[in-house]
């Protein structure tokens, strides 16, 4: 049997807006000397997926920069303004996310994500032929990256908002699996204090 086919979304749009006046922003934050965003992408690409997607919009020109070089598809949100669900639409509408049979999505403020994470989540997926959703949770808190089988697309396109997928997985009557990752899950970064708390490095 095919291996189901995965793409990763990694949302880097946001405004980032916790984090305070003086212009910074948290995907360029260095963690071991490579920006945030830069970290997540190389966590995806080594991941076992078909292509790595990611959605940029508030200052667009510095995150694409801080991505040079990879192996990546940028897709630019020009309403990201207006919330996550923009951010999900403009990738689930990106042609190398059509054609997978799931969509992992990422945040791109989330350091603790590693390949191994992301490989597992894929294998869960896989496992389950390609029709379950499957989260990443730390004991048993729902938390980040999630795939969202391909079934569920048309349902993304319809969000507005500042909405995640959480109320389409609700609803959406396929399987739920579970993946535990530990504190990684639920470590994402919205402020300055959570940046340097996480290792990272404010430029």
């Amino acid at each position: 049997m095919r291996e189901a086919s995965v793409a990763i979304v990694i949302l880097a749009a946001g405004k980032a807006s916790r984090m305070g006046k003086g212009g910074r922003h948290k995907l360029l934050a260095e963690f071991d000397g490579v920006p945030l965003v830069r970290r997540s992408a190389l966590s995806a690409l080594g991941a076992d997926a078909a292509s790595v997607i990611v959605v940029t919009g508030h200052r667009r020109s510095e995150i694409e920069a801080a991505l040079d070089g990879l192996a990546l598809t940028l897709v630019d949100n020009p309403d990201y303004a207006s919330g996550m669900a923009s951010s999900l639409m403009a990738g689930f509408s990106s042609k190398r996310a059509d054609s997978a049979e799931g969509i992992l999505v990422m945040l791109a403020d989330m350091p603790g994500i590693s390949t191994t994470h992301l490989d597992a989540l894929i294998s869960t997926f896989r496992n389950a032929g390609g029709e379950a959703v499957v989260r990443a949770v730390s004991r048993g808190k729902p938390g980040n990256p999630v795939i969202l089988p391909r079934s569920l697309s048309q349902a993304v396109l319809g969000l507005e908002g500042d909405v995640g997928a959480r109320d389409i997985i609700a609803t959406s009557g396929l399987p739920v699996l579970d993946v535990d990752v530990g504190d990684a899950a639920l470590l994402d970064l919205d402020t300055q204090e959570e940046v340097l708390a996480a290792g990272g490095a404010m430029n």
